[in-house]
């Protein structure tokens, strides 16, 4: 084996991935195995570091030439360290990048999922060749991710791009600690809430709607219900995507405006229901942001799919190089 190399090593509150790969995103080795965080940090990091050491006996040491690690935020990718994300309990201020930079030898670098994500659609996926980006994640929440001038933009404190935040009307479902806001609405956890409130409308007016089938299952509904119902046909799920889709082009109207992309790339959500979101939400940009700039912004589906996480924490291995 005698190829350069990078070694991603994505972290998630379910499950862990490592794995080796080249610069043009040629996939060596990969590994995982579940996070269970209720073993506490000290478990899953073990783990990382002893997969991790296993790849790199098999490929060489010599040929490693740098460690990216995506992981939820909060964090400080500038020191290298993971500040309690809400998915990895007990994730206080671990210096991860110190443990795998002294454990290897090699510069390591870290970013949030969402700028990883950012990264990896910019230069592998339906980003690239854009200078300037943006990517959201339309996924459990609403996070994003930007690019600037051909440089990630992570902000003072890493939090550029949390979207999710913006607040988009005075009031609304509640995620992100906010009601009414861009994640409230666009994300997987939104769109169940906004179905929740909808279905009781429904019932207190003896209506019926098909994903639900009685007052007692209304908290169980999910997101995927919501999906599933509209290409089954349902009216009402079909209409809470549309809903969402109005929001969604809201929340894009105001980023085109003020930071003037190329691309917008949109991930998860967006690219299964894409039919039923994109016609309300384009019809909002048309008429909500600024039409020099709209004209020049192209708002596209994510291309890297359920790979998008391999590609992410070695996009973050090469990001500086």
């Amino acid at each position: 084996m005698n190829k350069p190399y990078y070694l991603g090593i994505d972290v998630g509150g379910t499950k862990c991935a490592v794995l080796a790969g080249t610069a043009d995103m040629e996939v060596l080795k990969k590994t995982g195995f579940p996070t269970e965080t209720q073993l506490g940090p000290g478990h899953a990091i073990g783990q990382l570091l002893g997969r991790s050491s296993e790849i790199v006996e098999s490929l060489g040491h010599e040929n490693l030439v740098s460690i990216g690690i995506s992981c939820g935020g909060p964090l400080d990718s500038k020191k290298g360290v993971v500040q309690s994300p809400p998915n990895l309990p007990g994730w206080n201020n671990i210096p991860i990048v110190k443990l795998f930079s002294e454990k290897f030898g090699v510069q390591a670098y870290l970013q949030n999922d969402a700028n990883a994500c950012a990264l990896a659609e910019w230069k592998f996926g339906a980003g690239k060749g854009t200078r300037n980006m943006v990517f959201l994640t339309f996924g459990t929440g609403m996070g994003g991710g930007i690019i600037i001038e051909g440089r990630l933009y992570s902000g003072t404190n890493d939090l550029a791009g949390e979207v999710g935040h913006l607040r988009l009307a005075d009031d609304g479902p509640e995620a992100y600690g906010k009601r009414g806001s861009f994640e409230g609405f666009c994300s997987g956890t939104g769109i169940a809430l906004l179905a929740k409130e909808i279905v009781r409308e429904k019932f207190a007016l003896k209506q019926k709607v098909s994903f639900c089938n009685n007052i007692n299952n209304i908290t169980k509904i999910t997101a995927k219900d919501i999906a599933d119902a509209a290409f089954a046909g349902d009216k009402t799920a079909i209409k809470i995507l549309e809903i969402s889709g109005e929001y969604l082009g809201k929340g894009l109207s105001i980023l085109i405006d003020i930071l003037n992309p190329e691309k917008i790339v949109i991930g998860s959500m967006y690219t299964r229901c894409r039919q039923f979101i994109e016609p309300a939400c384009f019809e909002v940009v048309r008429r909500e942001c600024l039409a020099p700039a709209g004209a020049v912004c192209e708002i596209v589906p994510a291309a890297l799919g359920e790979e998008v996480g391999d590609y992410a924490s070695l996009s973050v291995a090469m990001m500086n190089l």
